[in-house]
């Protein structure tokens, strides 16, 4: 009821106030663009200690400027007459179908063995292991899918997936996705720095670095920074987590409408599933299957993948423009805590995970 609720008076507002919602979505548009010329900027920067611009992901820049309207417009108090413009929701709802028309699940088939089950391994240890200490510090639910999902699979893309799984707040979404990228930075440099001190073989050093950085841009750069070899490793064992993201999701959002969120005296049918599971994840799954046999190509430059971007930024600048300090403030400092915790834990496992399996299992020499 409350869904639906929101939809009419959301729909109302645009009937009734058709030029601020033009103006609202023009703002987002604007903002957007920005943020796309401000990426375009710094990825070909080179930041201190080597580190490239593009670890630097657009999802950062895209929910600053937005926060940054977002002010503006509530200093002048014209928040609520463009808010009507700003449609969150259905900006990510596109830019998650549209990304799994580049997720492959013959990746999985033709993936090292090694890194097949190093990628089960981290995502189900890591996962729960999140899960259970969120729950320990009490976090929302849905903060902590998001949080354990991002820090299990694949980073920024995976907390996108969850949070569209569960409809996690985007004070949540924003929250976890630039812990993900400012963490990511300076294990790209640490992690290379710790594996030359231990003497890593490049095929260990590779995959621990693609089993625990969090974004595969920073997964990349530490490989690169390694060695070739370990370059290789690292980008195999990431684009195999990365292909685990399809059934991540759909699992959660199967898990919230059957056990988060029924009510005591619902007893789950098939038809209750069907009204609250939220469809357009079936559309990333199915998308990720057409992708896979070769019928849609969302890959790397395709139109696809620029409306997947486009969607994105866009659903990152409207976080930001409905960006409450409010909500910020009651969620505090534990997501950070239990954020640092779950990373070391993940960094610590994947090490050992990636010297049993291509050290000691299958080593490549």
């Amino acid at each position: 009821m409350p869904r639906k609720h929101h939809k009419t008076s959301t729909s109302h507002l645009e009937q009734t106030n058709p030029i601020g919602f033009l103006l609202g979505l023009g703002i987002v548009l604007f903002l957007a663009w920005l943020a796309w010329l401000v990426t375009q900027q710094v990825y070909g920067a080179k930041l201190p200690f080597g580190i490239p611009g593009k670890v630097l992901e657009y999802p950062l820049w895209g929910a600053a400027l937005g926060v940054a309207g977002n002010f503006l417009l509530k200093t002048f108090k014209k928040h609520d007459y463009v808010r009507a413009g700003i449609r969150t929701e259905l900006f990510l709802k596109i830019g998650l179908i549209l990304l799994g028309a580049g997720i492959n699940f013959k990746t999985l088939a033709t993936a090292a063995g090694g890194a097949i089950v190093q990628g089960f391994i981290m995502i189900t240890s890591v996962f729960f292991f999140g899960w259970w200490l969120s729950g320990k510090f009490k976090l929302d639910d849905k903060l902590r899918a998001v949080m354990s999902t991002a820090l299990a699979v694949c980073g920024v893309s995976a907390a996108i997936a969850a949070a569209g799984s569960v409809l996690a707040k985007k004070e949540q979404v924003t929250y976890v996705t630039t812990l993900v990228i400012i963490t990511a930075l300076p294990l790209m440099v640490i992690a290379p720095v710790i594996a030359n001190a231990l003497n890593l073989p490049q095929e260990v050093a590779g995959a621990w670095f693609g089993g625990n950085i969090d974004t595969t841009a920073a997964v990349v750069g530490a490989g690169t920074i390694y060695g070739e070899q370990a370059q290789e490793i690292a980008s195999i064992v990431k684009a195999t987590q990365n292909a685990f993201m399809g059934l991540v999701a759909f699992l959660l959002a199967f898990y919230f409408v059957v056990v988060v969120e029924r009510k005591p005296d619902e007893r789950p049918s098939i038809s209750l599933l069907w009204e609250r599971f939220p469809k357009f994840v079936l559309g990333f799954v199915l998308a990720s299957i057409l992708y896979t046999f070769g019928w849609i190509d969302g890959g790397k430059g395709t139109a696809i993948e620029a409306l997947k971007n486009w969607a994105f930024m866009l659903a990152f600048v409207s976080m930001g423009l409905e960006f409450s300090t409010s909500e910020l403030k009651k969620m505090g400092w534990s997501p950070v805590i239990v954020f640092l915790l779950v990373t070391l834990f993940n960094t610590v496992l994947a090490l050992g995970v990636a010297w049993m399996i291509f050290g000691v299992w299958m080593p490549m020499r």
